[in-house]
């Protein structure tokens, strides 16, 4: 019976201090099970674009004092891949081009993980 008792305490003990490592882990598993160029496209707009579009497109503080579009919308959404893409390359307004430190898969890829944002809205 005290054998029981300490089993159950112990696994009540585990399950408390995983969970909050299983949470943790949840978005890098979600990613990397959606395939590993998903995975690689979405830290490339981490590190490109997020800095002003926000993690979710919406547009973080620093790109809403520059006015840059919410990249889930239907404005957004509606351009045509070419346009979008030029976009990325070349810039546009306040907005840096890419060319140079993206390849042209890189920029198609970004196209496609900003089609897919409007999901999330």
């Amino acid at each position: 019976m005290l054998r029981d008792k300490y089993r159950h305490a112990l696994i009540r003990t585990s399950t408390i201090l995983l969970a909050p490592v299983g949470a943790l882990m949840f978005p890098v598993l979600r990613a990397e099970a959606a395939g590993p160029e998903n995975a690689a496209i979405a830290a490339t707009f981490r590190t490109k674009c997020a800095m002003c579009h926000g993690q979710d497109g919406s547009g973080s503080a620093v790109g809403k004092t520059m006015n840059v579009p919410d990249l889930r919308s239907p404005a957004v959404q509606k351009l045509p891949d070419a346009e979008v893409a030029q976009v990325i390359s070349n810039g546009k307004g306040g907005m840096p081009s890419c060319k140079d430190s993206l390849g042209d898969d890189q920029v198609q890829s970004l196209v496609t993980h900003i089609r897919s944002l409007h999901q999330n809205k």
